[in-house]
């Protein structure tokens, strides 16, 4: 953990970047071969994708203004170390444009739903996609509060597709937590070079 702090600390926030574009095209990868190996025709994946423009900003909507909501209320009231992960997430938005910012929550939030909803949850159940995706936000381990929210978000968005069948639906609401979270750490960065 100590050793991936360092290397972490030494690299740009446009390396950060990179490594996280190239994670989530890992994870569209190994979604691509899941897809192939567990499901008997690609149909049977692309009945969870519903246009349904009311549901999924309804649903979807709902659902991250309740998470944003709950984040920002627990800002208020924990002390600031309690959301430190050393830094990664400012220095992940440091710098990048709102259209920028738009296109990356979008891919995060398209990549990860598709796999830990849309293949990992509807194979194996929302627990495992649960858990791996937790595993993935490894980083916040060592912060009891943040693992325990991602493990939080997860089973919310895995409740939330159990609930709706609809993958359009949790992508929205995972984009729209990291988009309106991004915005708020780009703005959190320009007031610290103001001061």
């Amino acid at each position: 953990m100590i050793k991936r702090d360092s290397l972490i600390q030494t690299m740009t926030d446009r390396e950060l970047r990179l490594n996280l574009y190239i994670t989530q095209l890992i994870l569209l990868g190994i979604s691509g071969v899941l897809i192939f190996l567990l499901f008997d025709n690609v149909r049977d994946i692309l009945h969870f994708w519903k246009w349904q423009p009311l549901f999924i900003l309804m649903w979807g909507g709902g659902a991250a203004l309740l998470i944003v909501g709950i984040d920002f209320l627990a800002m208020k009231m924990l002390p600031e170390s309690t959301f430190d992960d050393g830094g990664i997430n400012e220095r992940m938005f440091q710098g990048i444009s709102v259209p920028h910012l738009l296109l990356l929550t979008l891919f995060i939030g398209f990549t990860e739903e598709l796999l830990f909803r849309g293949i990992i949850q509807t194979q194996f159940g929302i627990g495992i996609a649960s858990i791996v995706f937790a595993v993935l936000h490894v980083r916040y381990i060592t912060k009891p509060f943040l693992f325990t929210f991602v493990i939080i978000i997860s089973i919310g968005f895995g409740l939330l597709f159990e609930y709706t069948n609809n993958l359009f639906i949790t992508i929205f609401a995972h984009f729209l937590v990291d988009f309106i979270m991004g915005l708020y750490l780009r703005k959190e960065d320009g007031l610290s070079k103001d001061a």
